[in-house]
């Protein structure tokens, strides 16, 4: 009897220590009128909110987390099929019975399950309003890594607080059209997406109260830092996400 009650403390400290693994990435907490919103900072472009119970993925990447020990997902959003976006082993990892899968037309054709979202399109999950935004690149040459009317960039609304996560694009001119964002999440790291300048500029455009520089590589962070010095309206957070 012992021995039993012995593996069992064993296999409950296992299992509580997957299912904490999220913890040990870095997080931030917002209030929002709904109650308290985490975002976790996996790394790359791989995010992780928790909200009213829900969690949500974006673009999970077994490179950077064994996700066989974090909860299971109530909704995954996968921006485009790019391999550190596109990860079938860590959308599997995380997969329930019930688990919602939106993505774009050339991630369904690989995985062929799913709800595919275009640019424009708006749609309700597990209490959260998703609307899809372009994502692409616009610098010559550059077209060829994320070309116009393919991938997203997604806007989720948890009650009052609305968070962009742009997904692998440059400063398109359609962030001007984006309203009443709280919360901008802005890929840095050319020549897949925008330089530190493009970043500023985007930020100029969408008005963001918090800009988070994500899949920024070794890009040097500090040159935005410098570059939105002047904007008291933007707080700018750095957090580690390589």
């Amino acid at each position: 009897m012992k021995n039993v009650f012995l593996s069992f403390l064993i296999m409950a400290s296992l299992t509580t220590a997957a299912i904490a693994q999220p913890a040990e990435y870095e997080s931030d907490r917002i209030q929002t009128s709904g109650g308290e919103l985490t975002m976790y900072f996996i790394g790359h472009g791989s995010l992780m909110f928790d909200f009213a119970g829900k969690k949500i993925y974006v673009d999970p990447w077994s490179k950077l987390a064994d996700y066989s020990g974090f909860p299971k997902a109530d909704l995954i959003l996968i921006t485009h099929q790019h391999r550190d976006h596109l990860d079938p082993k860590a959308i599997s990892d995380v997969t329930k019975e019930d688990t919602k899968l939106v993505e774009t037309q050339t991630v369904y054709d690989e995985l062929n399950k799913g709800r595919v979202m275009k640019n424009g399109d708006q749609i309700t999950i597990e209490g959260v309003e998703i609307e899809a935004v372009p994502a692409y690149n616009t610098t010559e040459g550059r077209d060829k890594f994320h070309p116009k009317g393919r991938d997203n960039g997604y806007i989720l609304t948890f009650s009052d607080k609305r968070v962009y996560v742009a997904g692998d694009t440059e400063d398109i001119p359609e962030m001007d059209t984006l309203k009443d964002i709280d919360i901008a999440f802005l890929p840095m790291n050319q020549p897949y997406t925008m330089t530190p300048e493009q970043v500023a500029h985007a930020a100029e455009m969408i008005h963001p109260k918090i800009l988070y520089p994500y899949h920024y590589g070794d890009t040097d962070v500090s040159e935005l830092l410098r570059l939105m010095a002047d904007d008291k309206a933007v707080d700018v957070r750095v957090r580690k996400l390589e």
